[in-house]
């Protein structure tokens, strides 16, 4: 029970690896609060493992990239939780293509729903976790903003912002307790890369040392060791859960 009695905010915890993390958190004995753009298919099981813990998990719909709709329920969430320990900025999305044929379109909802909404999100919830002088921030970044990757100009761009976003935010903070760390996960078995056919994954899996994708459960539980008292001195890292790839 590593989370015993904390409070968290997930962002993009409807499916996925945000999916896991609630789970994870959950399992842990925290009290967690989701937001999505729409309601997640397992909150029955998000509610049911809240139950045996003695805890609540508690949905908030809201899209990430409108400042004022996210600020007002973020504040909200501070309000109705008396404050919290553990923000998880993990809500993204991808738009992929080469960059010559990238729209503009393209390129702004991606910065603003991987990159700008953590700003927008941490803003608030940091300066809560500093006035209680403690709290973990944990940046769900990726590999590809460390060693790029062709068609996803837009997703590393947004992903090395945030590792560098992570790193600035670490040094401001250290001094009232709070930690702010990213991960940076590999190709991870969810959602985005099922689309992918048998070929496909079959070459991904190759460049990988490990030979095979992640789960996303492997990624909530670092996520997990960097949100608990575990990682009490452990601030301003990316952490590669990639099985090799991009040492």
């Amino acid at each position: 029970m590593l989370l015993e009695g904390k409070k968290a905010l997930v962002t993009g915890g409807a499916r996925g690896i945000g999916k896991e993390i609630v789970i994870s958190f959950l399992n842990n004995g925290a009290t967690v609060y989701f937001i999505d753009l729409n309601p997640s298919e397992y909150m029955d099981e998000y509610e049911k493992l809240a139950a045996k813990t003695g805890q609540k998990v508690v949905f908030k719909q809201a899209n990430v990239a409108d400042e004022e709709q996210i600020s007002s329920v973020v504040n909200e969430i501070l309000e109705e939780s008396g404050g919290l320990d553990v923000l998880v900025n993990n809500a993204g999305i991808t738009r992929d293509g080469l960059f010559f044929r990238m729209s503009s379109k393209d390129w702004n909802d991606v910065l603003t729903i991987n990159l700008t909404s953590a700003f927008y999100i941490s803003k608030i919830v940091s300066r809560a976790m500093a006035k209680q002088k403690s709290g973990s921030i944990i940046n769900v970044a990726s590999i590809v903003g460390i060693i790029g990757n062709a068609g996803q100009v837009n997703y590393s761009a947004s992903k090395a912002g945030l590792i560098g976003f992570t790193k600035s935010l670490s040094r401001e903070l250290g001094r009232k307790n709070v930690r702010v760390n990213a991960i940076a996960p590999g190709f991870i078995k969810t959602p985005m890369t099922d689309k992918l056919n048998e070929k496909q994954t079959a070459d991904l899996a190759n460049q990988i040392p490990m030979g095979r994708l992640g789960k996303p459960e492997e990624v909530a539980k670092v996520t997990l060791f960097l949100a608990s008292d575990l990682a009490s001195y452990v601030t301003g890292q990316a952490v590669h859960i990639t099985g090799g790839l991009g040492m």
